[in-house]
């Protein structure tokens, strides 16, 4: 009969992801002897070494993680890609344009084109690798100045900036605007 402890390893070291578990951690929570942890451990990776599975155990600095084998990636893009897309709401929409025109640019500058906050936006762009910190800017408090990623350019599909469409110029100006002068 298979070690029921090694079907819980399988279960921690998945639950924590990146960051990994160590020996040590692993043998505290099973109340298994370190030894005979690291031999359930080392059963695992080879469990998990075989072709035929998407993902393999590694261990990085002393700490056993879970991994996806390279063939995996060109089909984890795809979906990354396409969830991306479907992930973006219409203000990180109108974010992104702004920054990719104007870049670089601050947050308030953003903020003033909107006409709302954006900063969590912000946040939400940089963890999904839209978005970069590309300096300060020389202004008082100097303010953190935002541009566009080569991670933009592949989900939209674009070899450069130069192939965003033009923006329409207002040069005519409504009766409107000119009540408000």
């Amino acid at each position: 009969m298979e070690n029921p402890n090694k079907s819980i390893l399988e279960g921690i070291i998945f639950i924590f992801g990146e960051d990994g578990v160590t020996l040590e951690q692993l043998s505290l929570a099973i109340d298994y002897p370190i030894d005979l942890t690291k031999i359930l451990c080392d059963e695992l990776i080879e469990h998990y070494h075989h072709d035929d599975r998407g993902m393999e155990l590694v261990v990085f600095n002393d700490k056993y993680k879970f991994i996806t084998k390279p063939f995996i990636r060109s089909y984890v893009e795809r979906i990354l890609t396409l969830s991306k897309t479907r992930q973006l709401s219409q203000s990180a929409l109108e974010t992104l344009a702004i920054i990719a025109y104007k870049q670089p640019i601050t947050r308030v500058e953003i903020e003033e084109i909107r006409g709302v906050g954006c900063e969590l936006m912000l946040k939400k762009l940089q963890a999904m690798e839209l978005i970069t910190e590309s300096g300060r800017a020389e202004s008082v408090g100097k303010p953190i100045l935002y541009s566009i990623t080569e991670s933009f350019l592949d989900l939209f599909k674009l070899m450069s900036l130069d192939e965003l469409p033009n923006l329409p110029t207002y040069e005519d100006r409504t009766e409107e605007s000119q009540l408000f002068e």
